[in-house]
């Protein structure tokens, strides 16, 4: 355990000190949050974040432990209801989606 929290500590310190130097000479977004927003949210999050878009609250929501499944939940129910982006932008704003 002791070997893994070592590991991912030094992966992150790497990741600190290579990501502004990575984003800064393409002039994108990305960096620290790109990695954060792609791994825990999925591609399309991580993508939309690094065109621009912010993260909706549902979506930070999911990485709450126990409570991420209930919001988890609403976004199927409302997917299941044939909910559209173009659906979610006219409701939260084209910053999100």
């Amino acid at each position: 355990m002791k070997k893994m929290v070592a590991s991912l500590m030094i992966a992150l310190l790497v990741l600190f000190a290579v990501a502004p130097a990575a984003s800064a000479a393409n002039a994108q977004r990305g960096g620290f949050m790109g990695f954060i927003a792609g791994c825990c949210f999925g591609i399309r999050a991580g993508n939309a974040y690094n065109d621009g878009k912010e993260l909706h609250f549902r979506e930070w929501c999911t990485i709450i432990p126990y409570v991420g499944v209930i919001f988890s939940i609403w976004n199927g129910i409302e997917s299941a209801g044939g909910t559209t982006t173009s659906d979610l932008a006219a409701k939260y704003g084209a910053t999100y989606y």
